[in-house]
């Protein structure tokens, strides 16, 4: 099958009305993407952000693509025709297309984050195999890579961890194979806990790894919670994440602006003295242990 690529920037369109009008017009499939280069920060619960300026791709089967196909869709969305980009594209194994730019990232000493066609000679890696997916969380982020760097550093030998908005379960998986004993991960987002389960049964550690879908099935006295999610959920959720925490367990957040440092940092003061241990772009990470 050979397709047409129509493309346009959004004005003041509204996506989801030009999304319905590709759709509507035959689209096969419909992509957003960045038209500058604005970085889009990762959304809280039930959001969805774009970018200042906003490129559409829809894909069309170009055998039935009707010629008119510009003017009608134009006239849809509102647009000049002139605005609308096309292409011809051949037909590819999509499926593995656009896993060509994610390569074996590694972080710290030991760990890395290995794509499945993709394999390390290093004889002292640990490699947790992972694709990237619906799911958060695949060590491209700044804030998931910091979070993986201190757990290469860690001595996590025997350790009860809890990754609390787990994405696709990375860092619990990395834990696990640098040593943990047992990890649980919670998520929000159902597609996450999937994504989750199915990653540790890729890296064999699904007997080590409990999914929750309801944070009362988190264990307490754990020696390790790592939350990886936005600063002000963090804030709201201070009570619940130091309680699940033994005397003396380490606290590992991230998903902080640096300009939000000092408001996290004094949110969790009552339990703990946390310390920025890496910065990466304008992201910052915190560690620390809580007190008796």
């Amino acid at each position: 099958m050979s397709y047409l690529e129509l493309s346009f920037d959004l004005d003041r369109q509204a996506p989801e009305a030009a999304e319905a009008a590709c759709f509507d017009s035959g689209a096969l499939a419909v992509t957003f993407s960045d038209a500058s280069d604005d970085p889009v920060l990762e959304p809280g619960p039930g959001e969805v952000r774009l970018w200042k300026r906003t490129r559409l791709q829809a894909l069309f089967d170009a055998q039935l693509a009707a010629p008119a196909l510009i003017a009608t869709l134009a006239t849809a969305i509102g647009l000049p025709p002139e605005r609308l980009q096309a292409r011809a594209i051949a037909d590819r194994v999509w499926e593995r297309e656009w896993l060509r730019d994610f390569h074996a990232m590694q972080f710290g000493r030991r760990l890395w984050v290995v794509p499945r066609h993709e394999s390390v000679s290093d004889p002292g890696a640990v490699i947790v195999r992972l694709d990237p997916g619906l799911a958060f969380g695949t060590g491209t982020h700044a804030s998931t890579a910091m979070c993986l760097r201190w757990l290469d550093a860690a001595d996590l030998r025997g350790r009860l961890v809890i990754d609390y908005g787990c994405g696709s379960g990375v860092l619990a998986i990395a834990a696990l194979k640098l040593g943990a004993r047992q990890a649980h991960v919670f998520d929000i987002d159902p597609q996450a806990l999937i994504a989750a389960r199915d990653n540790a049964e890729e890296n064999q550690v699904s007997d080590r790894l409990t999914v929750c879908v309801e944070t009362q099935a988190l264990p307490r006295g754990c020696d390790l919670l790592v939350a990886n999610i936005l600063a002000q959920t963090l804030i709201g959720l201070r009570e619940e994440l130091a309680g699940r925490l033994r005397t003396g367990g380490q606290l590992l957040l991230s998903g902080i602006l640096t300009e939000q440092e000092a408001e996290v940092t004094e949110a969790f003061q009552q339990w703990s003295d946390m310390r920025r241990f890496a910065q990466r772009d304008e992201w910052i990470a915190l560690s620390g242990s809580k007190r008796p």
